[in-house]
């Protein structure tokens, strides 16, 4: 993991000048040991463990990726993984469309079909649009990316059920919080909604996901 995003302390301050809601959990979350967003900058890494971790539990996730991590000798990378057979991947307990889509993104990223440098220079919603390219990666899991790969500092994933739990909670709205309502924070929020979407999460679950 690498060091906290540059904008991160100017961003808890902005929120919390912003919004009570957000000010509250923000001090609550403070502490020498406080758990902040950070990157691996491993983006092959993260897309096999989104791709893995979709519509199943966090533990159920974590257990098959470990098995995966296994069976790459604990180097996951695009020439290991490509040399791994369909068996040996369903064996770690994937789907066929999920080995399908890791598959696809050892090959993608080998022949350079899929190139990872290009997102750089892209905008939030290019980028989404690029990643969403691939096989078994929709919005939210680009979404994912952005925020714990690339450390932007504007991802407010709407389609993330944490969050929508989260905004429930915290501002007192029915489940599943009016669209409008989401909305209207993520204006309120720019140009920091992954801060804000961080301390969201925290207040529901305080062990934070990586991905």
């Amino acid at each position: 993991m690498t060091k906290v995003p540059k904008y991160w302390k100017k961003a808890k301050n902005y929120l919390s000048k912003k919004d009570k809601v957000l000010a509250k959990l923000i001090k609550s979350y403070q502490s020498p040991s406080e758990i902040i967003l950070t990157s691996r900058r491993n983006i092959f890494f993260s897309l096999c463990k989104s791709i893995i971790g979709q519509q199943i539990s966090v533990a159920a996730a974590n257990a098959v990726f470990s098995k995966f991590k296994k069976k790459c000798n604990n180097k996951i990378n695009p020439k290991i993984v490509s040399k791994l057979t369909t068996s040996q991947l369903k064996s770690c307990g994937l789907s066929r469309q999920k080995v399908s889509g890791i598959k696809n993104l050892a090959k993608k990223t080998l022949n350079k079909s899929f190139n990872p440098k290009l997102i750089k220079n892209m905008s939030d919603e290019e980028a989404i649009v690029y990643l969403s390219q691939l096989k078994q990666i929709g919005r939210w899991s680009a979404e994912m990316i952005l925020l714990f790969t690339y450390n932007r500092s504007n991802i407010w994933p709407v389609q993330d059920i944490g969050l929508l739990r989260a905004i429930s909670k915290n501002y007192k709205k029915k489940y599943l919080p009016p669209e409008k309502f989401v909305m209207l924070l993520k204006k309120k929020f720019s140009p920091y909604c992954s801060v804000a979407t961080w301390y969201l999460w925290r207040s529901i679950d305080p062990e934070p996901i990586q991905y």
